[in-house]
């Protein structure tokens, strides 16, 4: 019987004592029932039973364990959502685990042997998690943003509005309508192709010049804040009028648009650097895939320096032509 069930026994007997004896009970002052304390509810337990497999309990702590093993578009969701699922996976394990445990598998080699690669596997993953943690930290993360920020260079932007046609001259007639004073607002909702855009005057709102086909954002980019395009421009989704009615240098990307990015960063870098450090203290011997012992690899022979050829003599220089004889008369 719940404690609020218990509180409102004695007063339910109370008034049915008081219907049943009648005027004389009513014409004496009700004496007063003591005071109690209001009731508290009850606490939730920190780590309450989930389940009980013939006679194994268990506790909310171990799907909250077994969530982290998951994928990680589950990971990120509320225990509450996988909890069902999750319960159903972790009683099926227990089934198994003791199923395994009273045919005596513990006690068989190779399970001993997969068990102790396991529990390595288990030790590294947290120690490393630890490591990573200590070393990436949100300060540091925060540090990393700042100084990516650094190093972008600023985009420029412009918010531009088009009128969406299927042909050239429909897009001219669109051009003299604007030229005249139509609000360009007004012929993007009524003559646009691009309904989505058209419901909104043409806006496009912000945007990059590498968010657009290198036509449109040519012509786009390519004006004056108030610009209008005086020709058609033809892309593969038929003929734009553009105009643009603002430009500005792109704001830098907010920290969550890049603290994942970031964060894988720092995560390898930090790993990296752990293990390189490791295996500078230890001594490692490799051996071949036969357990013999393998060959260093031979190092690079360092060429031995020539030396220097013996000067060859200079030779004499070649000896000037004889005169031409001279002629006896």
């Amino acid at each position: 019987m719940s404690l609020c069930l218990r509180l409102l026994r004695p007063l339910v007997l109370f008034c049915a004592a008081v219907a049943i004896a009648g005027p004389a009970v009513a014409q004496q002052p009700a004496a007063k029932p003591p005071a109690k304390p209001p009731a508290q509810a009850p606490q939730p337990l920190k780590d309450p039973v989930v389940a009980i497999v013939n006679g194994q309990p268990i506790r909310l702590s171990e799907l909250e364990v077994a969530q982290q093993a998951l994928p990680q578009q589950y990971r990120s969701m509320p225990l509450q959502a996988v909890f069902p699922a999750l319960l159903d996976r972790i009683i099926d394990s227990k089934l198994v685990v003791q199923e395994g445990r009273k045919n005596k598998v513990t006690e068989d080699a190779a399970f001993k042997k997969r068990m102790a690669f396991v529990e390595d596997q288990v030790l590294q993953d947290f120690w490393i998690q630890r490591e990573v943690a200590r070393k990436v930290t949100p300060e540091k993360l925060q540090e990393r943003y700042e100084e990516r920020l650094k190093s972008l260079p600023a985009e420029e932007e412009v918010h531009a509005r088009h009128i969406l046609v299927s042909t050239e001259d429909e897009a001219k007639a669109l051009i003299a309508e604007l030229k005249k004073g139509t609000a360009f607002d007004k012929l993007a909702r009524e003559k646009s192709t691009d309904k989505a855009s058209g419901a909104e005057g043409g806006d496009l709102g912000w945007f990059k010049k590498s968010d657009m086909v290198k036509e449109f954002a040519d012509a786009a980019f390519a004006l004056n804040k108030g610009g209008l395009t005086e020709t058609p421009v033809k892309t593969q989704f038929g003929f734009h009028v553009i105009k643009v009615e603002d430009r500005r240098k792109a704001p830098p990307p907010a920290f969550e648009e890049l603290s994942d990015q970031l964060r894988e960063e720092m995560v390898r870098e930090a790993v990296t650097a752990h293990l390189d450090h490791l295996r500078s203290g230890a001594k490692i011997e490799k051996f071949n895939i036969d357990g013999t012992k393998a060959e260093a690899p031979a190092k690079p022979a360092t060429p031995t320096p020539a030396k220097p050829a013996a000067p060859t003599p200079a030779k004499p220089p070649a000896a000037a032509p004889a005169a031409p004889p001279t002629g006896t008369k």
